[in-house]
């Protein structure tokens, strides 16, 4: 048993199996959940999150944390429904969507690796930043986004399949295949894991912070359009709170708060976690102050679960 244990911790398969029973509970406690339906409907329910947590993995295997994603998404949307408001052409609204987001990020990633801020109080600030370029933008009202192509984005499909699922689907592939199959990859990683020793081995720790946090931004910008598409408007309080979640999928998905170790396939598995727990609670009429309860506790088991790895590792 021992052994097993072992093999699992070592390949990183406890977030998946636990999803598994997760899912097997609650098709056991309701026949409302395991239908093609709902399973598309969490899909794309957790596609936003999904997105803003790959992003945040590469923050976090970095060594840092960012907690603007909320913000920056909110700032894009906003921006993507005042330019497709304007006239602008829907494929070059998300373009400028995706911009505004890598912006935001680059200027943490400025602000990390070159004004020496560290990454909480940086990301802090210009979350408080884009949160208020956010209201004063929109007056503190909702900006409409009624446009067929560009709602087609967030609330369409491509054949059985909800066009967010397809979207986020390609972004994790083309995240992993980053971190996994490319230099600049393995120099994240490297940085995270021990900075000094990147640097003496020729790293330059200061392109990859800003690298990691303008991933993260491009993700926030894609995710905003993406929700401004489904919502068909653009809310002035969008993405408060979504860092938590983010962060606690990439927490949930075996990614290590201390840096060097962890991957998006993980934090995929644990924005299902997080997104099956939600969508099956609802489906019980468990209270949303329960829920919250037990998605905190869900989330200290994976911190402890990370510490104890680190001690061990």
């Amino acid at each position: 048993m021992r052994d097993l244990l072992d093999k699992l911790r070592r390949y990183r398969m406890g977030p998946l199996i636990g999803l598994v029973l997760i899912c097997i509970a609650l098709t056991l406690m309701s026949d409302r959940f395991f239908t093609p339906a709902n399973i598309l409907n969490i899909a794309r329910q957790v596609s936003i999150n999904t997105l803003l947590a790959v992003g945040m993995t590469f923050v976090i295997i970095s060594g840092g944390i960012d907690l603007s994603v909320g913000s920056i998404l909110a700032f894009a949307g906003a921006l993507a429904a005042g330019a497709l408001a304007s006239g602008i052409d829907t494929g070059l609204v998300l373009l400028y969507a995706c911009l505004i987001g890598l912006a935001g990020g680059t200027l943490n990633g400025l602000l990390i690796a070159y004004g020496r801020i560290a990454p909480f109080v940086a990301t802090l600030g210009t979350m408080t930043l884009f949160r208020g370029a956010t209201l004063i933008y929109t007056e503190g009202r909702p900006i409409r986004a009624v446009e067929e192509g560009f709602n087609a984005i967030g609330g369409g499909y491509l054949g059985p399949i909800p066009t967010p699922v397809v979207i986020t689907a390609v972004m994790v592939f083309l995240a992993w295949f980053v971190l996994n199959r490319m230099t600049v990859g393995r120099r994240v990683f490297a940085v995270g894991g021990n900075e000094e020793a990147a640097v003496l081995s020729g790293v330059k720790a200061t392109y990859s912070k800003v690298f990691v946090y303008a991933v993260s931004g491009l993700m926030c910008g894609l995710a905003g359009a993406i929700l401004t598409s489904r919502l068909m408007s653009a809310q002035p309080t969008a993405g408060a709170g979504y860092e938590l979640d983010a962060i606690a999928a990439v927490v949930l998905g075996g990614t290590s708060l201390s840096g060097g170790q962890g991957g998006v396939l993980g934090t995929l598995v644990g924005a299902l976690i997080i997104g099956v727990l939600d969508n099956g609670l609802n489906i019980l009429n468990v209270s949303s102050f329960y829920q919250q309860a037990v998605k905190g506790i869900v989330i200290l088991i994976a911190v402890l679960l990370d510490r104890r790895n680190a001690a061990r590792g």
